[in-house]
């Protein structure tokens, strides 16, 4: 019978379960989410005069826990009301509700004695045949499920969800003595094509995989520091996003997890790993022993390796640690020439070469850090997995990497890592030198678009599993590039459908973008059934060019600005009235222009971690790349369900006027953004560019029909414009907001009113963009909205609205 997951029952409520209950809200799952009873009344409940035997008291623990959880953030949710879909209880009065559920997944404490407590008294209510799972950061899989029953060590295993459950995606499985295999496939599966994950299975050694390498990163970081004199804020420059890794870097990640988290993981490999050849490195050097006897354990405790402080005149700075003198003094400025060589250099694997190469300190550091992790990786096999590939996943997804380790010294070179690990006094593992002997010069490769691994045991290449339900566009890109200009790459996908890949920078849209979008709707209608519009850049699109508009705007060349704001308009239409169906493919930050495309495809797919919205306000203008029109349009298809005209148009108004942008793409349903039952929501990224192909496929196997030009949009003249003109100026009077913003507010009233007409009638969606357009370019006027645009070109912002 195949196994479906309906219900779960997640035992214990602290960070990690409630986190876990609201990621399986998110997809859909039905949640019992229950903690122990508390064993003493709270000083509020003895004042409402409370009992134990209260169920509001019974239940407080997993209670308040789930509602801090829901009020964190990031939030866990991607849409407060998925709430509803947890249920809370205890372990005493509900523990037998777990006989219902299809998944029982244990979060509590990390002590084996008490896990064990936990797991023979659900053994008394669980269902045979039950997934049961362990979410630990490291303790033995093995000892857990001693004692238990054959069916219970059967379908037990190891299943550890990284914090926060929604946004880090590693999700390693780990097998007990007598895990099914059964089990263990169908858990890959669920986890990379239900919760969005990167699965990795794997062995049950201390701290696993992605904790085994990520800690001895961190702690090899932390000996590196002392040893090369280096300050928290050179640590944290050259660990960040120029070698791909998060903004948070190094110490301000320890300060952002917990510092006393990263002890506890670390004591643990360096108490339970007393044969590994960097035992050393886990032993916790001196400074992070007196921060841990200080508590100064990060944003928890209110400082750790940086502290916030005022200063004299009342504003907010941010203190660094001397780790010399362990007091606190102001931030320092990190500056490396290494660094200045990688500026123009875009693709982070491009880097690598440049800053082992570095004559300075950043050039010391890199070599110095890079051996030590080749060198160490290396080992791990097969000590914590068989394929190197689980490593490099491990990382990417588990720590934000964007290149794991083995990736890293692909970009390098395999003999410039040898000899980084020689010069570093280290050896890499025997497999590596046979790897080489044998004429493989490389870690990975790409075969007709699928990724190869180096298996070590068969000597050879071996395709990475699980690529079928993906398409990679790095991958493909050489071998089907059908055509290209400095913005786009038009993509063949195969089966009739095209793919336009953003390539500009942050994938902004500038005329180069917009011509390749026409240029691949033109190969499209001709030759090919259907087009898809996605990247796999860390965000689909920051929206138009800012600079491009500034400079028009400044030099007064209201001409062309004109005809290049007709040119994105005139785009964006193509996308909805070409003759093949369109499908656009957000994820990230779909900002301005980017969520201007996505309104105008006939069908959207979008990430589940998509951040959507018209943001124009922001720099003094209006959205003029149709989305004000579709705001309008959009209204106007909801007065017809009978909903009050007017207080549909301003909610629309209002999602453009406070430049609302959705937090999941479960939001952006909410903003009427995405269309439910229409537009699609992939939790998994890495199954989203060929989700948008197939659907595509399937709109063009059902028969698609260029649709016909809307002439039917309903707009309510002076009737809404006077609504609109009478709050701007009330929040004007009120200080809510400036001249200029009213003067904004009141140039997008007038286009989504559909100008002052004298009563309420059907205009067509061209007479909508062209006052949307006369709109745009009167605001471009202003010398405010020039103030705001070069305040952002300054200050080095990214060129977009």
């Amino acid at each position: 019978m195949k196994r479906r997951i309906n219900k779960v029952a997640v035992i214990g409520s602290g960070i990690m379960g409630s986190g876990i209950a609201c990621h399986f809200a998110n997809i859909g799952v039905e949640v019992l989410l229950l903690d122990i009873v508390p064993r003493e009344l709270s000083d509020k409940e003895k004042a409402k005069g409370l009992t134990l035997e209260d169920q509001v008291v019974r239940n407080r623990m997993v209670n308040d826990a789930l509602t801090a959880s829901i009020k964190s953030k990031p939030a866990p949710l991607y849409n407060v009301d998925f709430a509803k879909r947890i249920t809370t209880g205890n372990l005493t009065d509900d523990i037998a509700k777990v006989k219902d559920v299809d998944w029982i997944i244990e979060v509590v404490v990390e002590r084996l004695d008490i896990k064990q407590q936990v797991f023979e008294n659900l053994e008394k209510h669980r269902t045979l045949g039950t997934l049961i799972t362990s979410n630990t950061s490291g303790i033995p899989i093995k000892f857990m499920s001693e004692g238990r029953s054959e069916d219970f060590q059967k379908h037990f295993c190891g299943t550890h969800f990284f914090n926060p459950p929604r946004y880090l995606k590693l999700f390693e499985i780990i097998p007990g003595p007598k895990t099914d295999t059964v089990v263990l496939d169908f858990l890959n599966e669920y986890g990379e094509k239900f919760l969005g994950k990167t699965t990795v299975i794997a062995k049950d050694t201390p701290a696993f995989i992605g904790n085994r390498i990520g800690i001895f990163g961190i702690q090899a970081m932390f000996h590196l520091v002392k040893d090369m004199g280096l300050t928290v804020e050179e640590v944290d420059k050259l660990t960040g996003p120029v070698i791909g890794r998060p903004k948070s870097a190094t110490f301000r990640t320890v300060d952002v997890v917990g510092l006393d988290t990263l002890v506890h993981v670390a004591n643990g490999i360096y108490n339970n790993v007393p044969n590994d050849e960097e035992h050393s490195l886990f032993k916790l050097p001196d400074y992070v022993n007196h921060l841990m006897d200080k508590q100064w354990l990060g944003g928890k405790s209110g400082q750790g390796f940086y502290k916030k402080s005022k200063d004299k005149d009342g504003r907010t700075e941010i203190l660094g640690l001397d780790l010399d003198t362990m007091e606190y003094r102001p931030g320092k400025k990190a500056k490396f020439a290494t660094l200045e060589l990688t500026k123009s250099v875009d693709n982070v694997a491009d880097r690598f070469p440049i800053l082992i190469k570095g004559k300075d300190k950043a050039g010391e550091f890199y070599r110095r850090n890079f051996a030590a992790m080749f060198a160490y990786v290396t080992k791990r096999i097969p000590e914590i997995t068989d394929e190197l590939y689980k490593i490099d996943d491990a990382m990417k997804a588990g720590f934000g990497w964007q290149h794991g380790p083995f990736e890293i010294w692909d970009a390098i070179g395999l003999d410039k890592g040898l000899q980084l690990i020689e010069d570093a006094g280290k050896t890499a593992d025997t497999w590596v030198s046979e790897m080489k002997a044998a004429g493989v010069d490389s870690f990975y490769t790409v075969k007709d678009g699928a990724t190869f691994y180096y298996d070590i045991p068969q000597k050879k290449h071996v395709k990475v599993p699980g690529q079928d339900a993906f398409i990679i566009l790095d991958n493909v890109r050489k071998t089907t590039e059908v055509f290209s200009n400095s913005g786009v790459s038009v993509q063949d996908l195969g089966d009739g459908i095209l793919n336009v890949e953003f390539r500009s920078k942050m994938n902004s849209i500038g005329g180069d973008v917009l011509a390749g979008i026409n240029k691949a709707i033109d190969l499209a209608e001709e030759k090919y059934d259907g087009l898809v519009i996605s990247n796999q850049g860390t965000n689909f699109s920051v929206g138009a060019n800012i600079g491009m508009i500034f400079m028009m705007a400044a030099e007064q060349e209201y001409d062309e600005l004109n005809a290049a704001i007709k040119y994105f308009q005139d785009t964006v239409m193509r996308l909805r009235y070409s003759s093949i169906p369109t499908i656009v493919a957000p994820h990230g930050m779909t900002l301005g222009g980017g969520c201007e495309l996505t309104l105008h495809a006939d069908r959207v797919v979008a990430a589940a971690e998509s951040y959507i919205g018209l943001v124009e306000f922001g720099v003094g203008v209006i959205p003029g790349g149709g989305g004000s029109k579709e705001m309008a349009l959009r209204a106007s298809d909801l007065f017809q369900k009978g909903d009050v005209e007017l207080n549909v148009l301003q909610e629309h108004f209002l999602t453009i006027g406070m430049a609302k942008v959705s937090t999941s793409a479960h939001e952006a349903y909410g903003l009427d953004i995405l269309k439910p039952g229409k537009d699609i929501i992939v939790v998994n990224t890495a199954r989203q560019v060929a989700t948008a192909k197939a659907v595509a496929r399937q709109m063009a196997d059902m028969g698609y029909t260029k649709p016909v030009a809307r002439h039917d949009v309903k707009v309510l003249g002076k009737q809404a414009l006077g609504m609109f003109l009478v709050g701007t100026d009330a929040m004007n009077a009120s200080k809510y907001i400036s001249e200029h913003d009213q003067k904004i507010a009141n140039k997008l009233a007038y286009v989504m009113a559909g100008g002052d007409l004298s009563e309420p009638q059907l205009v067509s969606e061209q007479y909508l963009l062209d006052l949307e357009r006369e709109a745009f370019l009167s605001l471009t006027g202003e010398r405010k909205t020039l103030e705001r645009l070069q305040h952002m070109i300054q200050k080095g912002k990214p060129l977009r609205n």
